[in-house]
């Protein structure tokens, strides 16, 4: 091993520090990755026209908080009174189904949305799903 530092080398060295260029800080690397953001509403215990207002408001304050994934937790419709009212379909009034009905109907929501799926089962499974809305663009 050559333990000289050529002229070049030193030349190089020289000049580098004598320069006003900076190194970038490999120890401190900012990511490119978008951060998914995440919140969550639990609808246990509201009315379905609680639910659908409560709905809408979360979805309008995580758009313009730029939150990127939300979890309505709706419950799977199993305390649910409705069996015991034989005017009303069993599915009707149960939030699982009503909720997502609402928002799909709501051109204004709908326009904030990117896309809607099943909850993964350590998430709610089949009483939660995932809105996923889009991002702001900056103008």
């Amino acid at each position: 091993m050559n333990r000289e530092i050529s002229d070049k080398d030193k030349k190089d060295w020289e000049n580098f520090i004598n320069s006003k260029e900076k190194l970038p800080n490999k120890d401190f690397k900012k990511s490119n990755k978008l951060i998914n953001k995440t919140k969550i509403i639990d609808l246990h215990g509201f009315t379905l026209e609680e639910a659908n207002r409560a709905v809408e408001k979360f979805i309008y304050k995580s758009f313009q908080e730029k939150i990127s994934k939300l979890i309505i937790v709706t419950g799977k419709g199993l305390h649910s009174g409705n069996e015991k009212n034989p005017y009303i379909s069993k599915d009707l009034s149960i939030l699982k189904y009503s909720v997502p009905e609402f928002i799909s109907k709501n051109n204004k929501l709908m326009k904030l949305i990117y896309d809607i799926q099943d909850a993964k089962i350590e998430d709610g499974g089949s009483g939660a799903f995932y809105i996923f809305l889009k991002k702001i663009k900056n103008k």
